[in-house]
């Protein structure tokens, strides 16, 4: 069968089983389009920028948990996704991004909508392609899902010139499977690095599992919560790794890190042992590594070798799959007695106690924490998340105990404004029989606004939870904390309608002023299954998000709400950097 190099990418794209593609086209792809609209098998979703079909492909990813797809033109289409691509990178999720380019002959040349695409994602893909021959496409578009999803995931790009969409050949099928003689992603587990595991974790007396985003994206939830309710240590779970262990269970210490609960951290802090998993102790999580976790022994599980020992020196490293090596680690603690770890949690009971999320209310103003915690309340957390970057980020993860994994979608690593939105209308997509909630502050929302439009277009009702404090919240609190209060460019001081713009976008707009309007307007919100709706809720704009482990302190040297300042961090002598 004779087909255009078009033809064979949708179709290679229907033989992965792709449901949906989110994209914009422009000349470099319209051959590509062409194809598209001649396949009933996926769906596509046009965006309103290139930033958001990259974002709304990450949300389907990470609601799924299948690889998510976007399509974008040469040049600026590639440029504006790029933001997008290295959210994704620096999450490890899987994704496949096309892009188009201009013809073979004139590449080199400064031709119209021309970019090095490959040059310029080397650093934020797993991998990238550049297709020239047609003869080469149908094994390009395997090879790049296969190195999206397997190892540790992350986006693939392929780059495809204008001509070898338009040229033919006999397309003899998709292939079956792929051989990479340079890229082997199945690791076995070495049976010595559990054996050594084990002999640490028997004799510990203070240990702590410390969950990070690969259990979440391993699929390693049920795993991990065996493992964990095996050995009764208690567990803390990064910004992206929440959800991957109950976080109502009573083992449960919450998020660790620089807005971690007290207990959490103290806890990493005087650990005798430390199993991580799926983690790779970046610096929100370790604080000043020169005071980090003093008296542990760590035990690093993870797929990336590369990740190993990176920030933080390891004792036993353990490398492949969570879910692998886990279950080694259970299956090697059957016959095997753990020491007596009663007084380690009689102590992190007396840390509990501090209650570390406590927050004061004050009469006739909203506070922020209040609002997730009514959310929470109106959803049963039972919803699915996203939030954009700030103060909102770190108060959902703080207030909305997520149970399950795959429900609480944010920017951890590259911390993307704008990020909320399109992965909320991605996530609806990729799970529509869920209530979602998109989480974010008024200069976020702005960032990816023009979505609304798709959203109205494609129907995926969300419900838009907007803190609004008329400032970006984390900017303005570490001006408050670090700057002398110097807030240079912090304050919003020419805000929309919030309302009367998500009216003029199809959508219901509420706007809720007072405490007492809170509850009630989220669950009109709810009811509202077809439709989405703003809610601009107007928040102290005070308020800052405790406990805080400043930038140069340990874990140990935490601020709490009510208790620590400015003035008893200079106290500490902390050298901040």
């Amino acid at each position: 069968m004779k087909l255009n190099g078009a033809q064979i990418l949708i179709n290679s794209l229907k033989s992965e089983g792709i449901k949906h593609i989110f994209g914009y086209p422009g000349g470099a792809v319209l051959h590509i389009y062409d194809a598209l609209n001649a396949c009933n098998e996926i769906k596509h979703i046009l965006v309103r920028h290139e930033q958001g079909a990259v974002h709304a492909a990450d949300g389907y990813a990470r609601a799924s948990g299948k690889c998510g797809v976007a399509l974008v033109t040469s040049g600026p289409g590639l440029t504006n996704a790029v933001t997008g691509i290295a959210t994704a990178y620096m999450d490890s999720i899987p994704m496949v991004i096309v892009s188009g380019q201009v013809s073979s002959a004139v590449i080199g040349n400064d031709a119209f909508q021309e970019v090095d695409a490959v040059g310029i994602t080397r650093s934020c893909v797993k991998h990238n392609f550049l297709v020239t021959d047609i003869n080469d496409l149908a094994n390009v578009v395997k090879k790049a899902f296969y190195i999206a999803t397997t190892g540790r995931p992350g986006p693939v790009l392929i780059d495809i010139t204008k001509d070898t969409t338009i040229a033919e050949t006999e397309f003899i099928g998709y292939p079956e499977s792929i051989d990479m003689r340079s890229y082997q992603p199945e690791i076995k587990i070495e049976a010595n690095k559990i054996t050594k595991a084990i002999a640490l974790i028997v004799q510990a007396k203070k240990p702590i599992i410390y969950s990070g985003g690969g259990s979440v994206i391993g699929n390693a939830d049920k795993t991990l919560s065996i493992f964990t309710r095996h050995t009764g240590f208690p567990i803390t779970q990064t910004l992206m790794g929440l959800g991957a262990y109950p976080a109502s269970d009573k083992q449960s210490l919450g998020m660790l890190g620089m807005h971690g609960t007290y207990e959490a951290n103290m806890a990493m802090h005087d650990s005798d042992c430390i199993i991580a998993v799926g983690a790779r102790f970046d610096d929100r999580i370790t604080g000043n590594l020169d005071k980090f976790c003093p008296y542990a022994k760590i035990i690093h599980i993870d797929i990336d070798p590369s990740s190993v020992g990176k920030n933080v020196s390891v004792d036993v490293s353990i490398i492949g799959q969570v879910n692998d090596a886990l279950s080694a680690l259970i299956q090697a603690l059957k016959d095997k007695q753990l020491a007596d770890i009663t007084q380690w949690w009689a102590q992190i009971e007396t840390w509990r106690g501090v209650d570390s999320l406590a927050y004061q209310t004050k009469t006739g103003v909203i506070k922020p924490q209040s609002v997730i915690e009514a959310l929470y309340e109106v959803t049963k957390g039972e919803s699915i998340v996203t939030s954009d970057v700030g103060q909102h980020q770190m108060w959902v993860a703080q207030y909305y105990p997520f149970d399950k994994p795959r429900r609480w979608i944010n920017s951890g690593g590259l911390g993307t404004m704008g990020f909320g939105l399109p992965a909320a209308m991605g996530a609806k997509l990729a799970a529509p029989e869920m209530d979602v909630a998109c989480v974010t502050g008024e200069g976020s929302i702005q960032m990816m606004l023009q979505e609304l439009s798709t959203m109205l277009q494609y129907n995926t009702p969300v419900k838009i939870i907007n803190l609004n404090n008329g400032y970006l919240g984390m900017v303005r609190q570490w001006q408050e904390f670090f700057y002398d209060k110097r807030y240079s460019m912090s304050y919003m001081d020419a805000l929309p309608d919030f309302v009367k713009l998500a009216k003029s976008y199809g959508h219901i707009g509420i706007k809720v002023e007072k405490e007492l309007d809170l509850k009630p307007a989220l669950v009109e919100a709810f009811k509202q299954k077809n439709r989405t709706v703003f809610l601009d809720i107007l928040t102290d704009s005070t308020e800052n998000v405790f406990p805080m482990i400043p930038s140069g302190a340990g874990h140990h040297e935490m601020l709490l709400a009510g208790r620590d300042n400015m003035a008893s961090i200079n106290d500490k002598g902390l050298n901040l950097v």
